[in-house]
């Protein structure tokens, strides 16, 4: 089954590739790191941040397991702007990546030889107008 991948770099830039296979990547826990050679990218490492699941429920770290559960959160992930004091009951999926899992977040930790980022754009320079001298 596909799955996309959104690698996040130090200086803020990310992107987005699909991979065929999510096979190399089943079993893992947020916060693992893994290899590049495992999904196809050779000389890069990567931690697993997050992802979501194919309903669109958030992995969160202190849910064990690969299923989804209905946790009683305050601010965190999945949960936003809640009154102080007040908890909410939010589903959330668990911290193993799993086949229901559809997109991943990592977090690139070393990086190879090729450059996953996409070459810089050239910007064409505009000429200036001619002017007629009467």
């Amino acid at each position: 089954m596909a799955i996309k991948c959104v690698f996040g770099f130090k200086n803020g830039r990310s992107v987005q590739k699909d991979l065929e296979s999510s096979k190399p990547l089943l079993g893992k826990k947020l916060g693992d790191t893994i290899h590049g050679e495992l999904i196809g990218f050779d000389g890069y490492e990567f931690q697993i941040m997050g992802g979501s699941d194919d309903a669109g429920f958030p992995m969160r770290k202190d849910s064990p397991g690969f299923g989804r559960r209905r946790i009683l959160a305050t601010y965190s992930t999945g949960v936003r702007d809640v009154p102080k004091g007040i908890k909410i009951r939010k589903t959330v999926a668990g911290n193993i990546v799993s086949p229901k899992i559809v997109q991943l977040n990592l977090k690139v930790l070393k990086e190879g030889k090729e450059s996953l980022l996409p070459p810089p754009k050239e910007e064409a320079k505009a000429e200036a107008p001619a002017v007629k001298v009467a």
